[in-house]
């Protein structure tokens, strides 16, 4: 795999030094790696901005548990793999009708799908952010592809910051924290999207229906 810096740096993936690169342009140390370790942790930032942590904390980092070691840590089962590198649940789900509300909401933010990072995009005509009654539900997409819909998807600052076209902008965080705030794992978080489970594997394709089940 090709990885090219911020700085215009590039290294590939198998290369002898790509920790070296990775760890000088970071200024940490850094290890490129395969799998999750069982303890899997990041660095979460929560940005100033009131509401967006159920925590209250504010323009701060802390150590968060990510993936197996998330679900160990509250002693239920995990949804993911150990070694598997998911924020929590395996598939993410965003309607068009969310982004759209969202645009509504706050016409000056451009709320592009890019930000969210989603897994699967859903194209809908009914108004509001309808996946959010997708929760407890089946759904199938495709032709043999199942999935359970588990929780609303919490959002951290990822979805603010800058990529490619799009700038920087708080008013992202804002707005879910004003108009989308859903008790997300028993806590109650700016969202945008649903969490799901694979029940039924199956190959996804541009253009598949989805449908409750």
């Amino acid at each position: 795999m090709r990885i090219t810096l911020g700085d215009g740096t590039v290294v590939l993936s198998d290369a002898a030094d790509v920790d070296a690169v990775l760890s000088k342009f970071f200024g940490r140390g850094v290890t490129l790696a395969q799998s999750a370790p069982a303890d899997f942790t990041i660095d979460q930032y929560h940005p100033d901005i009131d509401g967006a942590d159920p925590e209250g904390r504010r323009d701060t980092v802390v150590d968060q548990k990510l993936g197996s070691a998330l679900f160990e840590q509250e002693g239920v089962p995990s949804p993911v793999e150990v070694g598997a590198f998911f924020d929590v649940f395996p598939l993410s789900l965003l309607t068009t009708s969310t982004l759209d509300r969202f645009h509504e909401l706050s016409p000056d933010t451009r709320f592009d799908q890019r930000r969210f990072r989603m897994n699967v995009i859903v194209a809908t005509s009914e108004p509001g952010f309808v996946e959010n009654g997708w929760v407890g539900r089946g759904l199938a997409i495709g032709a043999d592809a199942h999935v359970m819909v588990v929780m609303p998807d919490p959002r951290c600052v990822m979805p603010t910051l800058a990529q490619e076209d799009l700038p920087r902008d708080n008013a992202v965080m804002r707005t879910l924290v004003r108009h989308n705030r859903l008790d997300a794992g028993g806590a109650m978080s700016p969202c945008a999207g649903v969490y799901a489970a694979v029940t039924s594997a199956g190959t996804l394709r541009t253009r598949d229906e989805a449908e409750m089940v």
